[in-house]
């Protein structure tokens, strides 16, 4: 079958069926070479002059990226801060840019420092609410709409269709950080959006082992062309041996996520009435701010991510956190393995970030095992 014609999972579990013609092996090469040799006549006609821009080994993950979110076009990062930032550096100074005030923490960071200083002007709004970004957008100077659904670390919802009408009306583009629907769950494009940006080291590799990022965009246009030109000449570029580690973990995508989404949507149920626990923040809750549109963007489940607000506040939800046994107390998201964060301790001074909340990442163990072990970690000492 072709490989356009067969059901996403399918694609991925199969890396779109790719054999090397020369040796027919069904796991792809990895490509060292940085350079390539000319022609007789001084052409390049392999279409490969220097490994920064065209290796081979990128050609594989780019290329299931691109059909998995029915792009035109996809490139891999050095890391997801490397794509996330190239997009804005693909800007000119004095652009307008409205962004999320709930967003990866990192990258909020960039833009109120270095993109402040370099010379974007950037608003940051409530992007759950559509008319608050209309509001923000300046038409004929607003130039970029960043949004992230679900956003970190509270999970909020942006319905991206609707912002995608508002951003296209006034002329901006549209760019989507789906790291924490993958794929999988959303496909921010055929939404409307024009740039969709992945964190590749979460839910794309999903094995805590390789740092990249990704972009994926609906047109080959100027723009896209900026950004891969501040890819190669910034040397934003991923390693080999990772986008072929990148590569191996997407062949397992389609059964990873839904082994999350099933496990979260468990956990934020069983820990929405608890003695010890003041909220749970999860889109999957009926319950949840956003829910309607998350239901409606979101197909297969609601994501692997949910928080905790503990009761007592920070001395508290960081004691939770401690006597967890079976849940990993570490940073990152998307692996195989669950983890629990104290996020406005990783986030530092200026964190918007409740004290009292726990971000958890949920793996693919037994959702029981994970359940009790939070139960035993909010049992009062």
């Amino acid at each position: 079958m072709e490989p356009k014609r067969i059901k996403p999972a399918s694609a991925a579990a199969q890396a779109l069926g790719w054999i090397d013609e020369k040796t027919k092996a069904i796991s792809p090469a990895i490509h060292p070479a940085t350079t390539y040799l000319r022609d007789e006549d001084n052409q390049f006609r392999s279409g490969r002059v220097y490994a920064r821009a065209d290796n081979p080994t990128f050609d594989q993950p780019e290329a299931l990226l691109n059909q998995l979110e029915h792009g035109v076009g996809a490139a891999l990062f050095s890391s997801g801060m490397a794509a996330a930032t190239s997009v804005f550096l693909a800007l000119k100074p004095g652009d307008h840019v409205v962004a999320p005030k709930v967003m990866y923490w990192a990258l909020r960071h960039w833009l109120l420092g270095y993109a402040t200083e370099w010379g974007l002007k950037i608003d940051l709004v409530d992007a759950s609410n559509s008319t608050a970004l209309a509001q923000a957008i300046q038409p004929g100077r607003t130039k970029l709409v960043w949004i992230e659904t679900p956003a970190n670390p509270t999970w909020v919802i942006t319905d991206i269709a609707a912002v995608a009408e508002i951003a296209h009306r006034a002329g901006a583009k549209l760019a989507v950080d789906s790291t924490t629907a993958s794929p999988v769950l959303t496909q921010p494009i055929a939404l409307g959006a024009d740039i969709v940006m992945h964190s590749a080291t979460k839910y794309l590799n999903g094995h805590s082992d390789v740092i990249a990022g990704a972009l994926v965009t609906a047109k080959d246009d100027e723009f896209w062309q900026r950004i891969k030109s501040v890819r190669k000449n910034g040397g934003a570029i991923l390693g080999t041996f990772e986008a072929w580690l990148l590569l191996r973990g997407m062949r397992t995508l389609f059964l990873r996520v839904p082994a999350a989404c099933r496990g979260a949507q468990k956990i934020a149920e069983h820990f929405s009435i608890h003695a010890r626990i003041e909220a749970v923040l999860y889109p999957g809750l009926p319950t949840a701010d956003g829910h309607a549109v998350a239901a409606r963007q979101m197909r297969g489940g609601f994501g692997g991510m949910l928080s905790l607000r503990i009761k007592g506040g920070a001395d508290a939800a960081i004691a939770v956190a401690a006597r967890t046994q079976l849940w990993k107390r570490a940073t990152s998201l998307g692996g195989v393995e669950s983890l629990i964060e104290h996020r406005a301790s990783s986030e530092g001074a200026n964190s918007p970030t409740p004290v009292d909340m726990l971000r958890l990442s949920v793996g693919i163990e037994d959702p029981d095992d994970l359940i009790a072990d939070l139960e035993q970690a909010l049992e009062t000492r």
